[in-house]
């Protein structure tokens, strides 16, 4: 009889436990900050692909950037021209420029009509890149 009180008394905890640890359905709203960081953008017709992996951009696209549309597609060239040429001076100074942040130049042609799309998502990740990593790309860094 000993035996079979020991016997429940563990299996009453084990399953007091195993209760105790599944997950409670929240009602909480907060957006999840952990999302797929990779975006890409393909066109094989022109024969282009944008690849933008940095941690938070994706959370930081959907929650904090101006949407589609807000700004004019000359708008946005203008901007990645000044951003991209910048941004392709400092990549190319490793010694002078953190070579960690400029890892890479950006073949960003500006007589090539790469789309509305195209166009926002490296103007918003200039953005981000600027309020993120403390940078001054060129002119006004809206903070959002």
């Amino acid at each position: 009889m000993k035996k079979c009180i020991s016997i429940l008394i563990v299996l009453a905890t084990i399953i007091a436990c195993s209760t105790a640890s599944q997950k409670v359905a929240s009602n909480d709203t907060a957006p999840k900050t952990k999302q797929n960081d990779t975006i890409r953008i393909a066109n094989d017709s022109l024969e282009y692909e944008v690849i933008i992996i940095d941690n938070g951009f994706n959370f930081w696209l959907s929650s904090m950037a101006f949407p589609r549309n807000y700004h004019s597609l000359a708008f946005l060239e203008n901007k990645n021209q000044q951003y991209v040429t910048e941004w392709n001076i400092r990549a190319s100074q490793p010694n002078r420029y953190n070579p960690n942040l400029y890892e890479m130049t950006i073949d960003y042609q500006p007589q090539i009509h790469y789309g509305y799309e195209v166009n926002y998502l490296i103007y918003n990740y200039m953005i981000y890149f600027q309020n993120t990593y403390k940078q001054k790309l060129a002119g006004y860094v809206p903070v959002r």
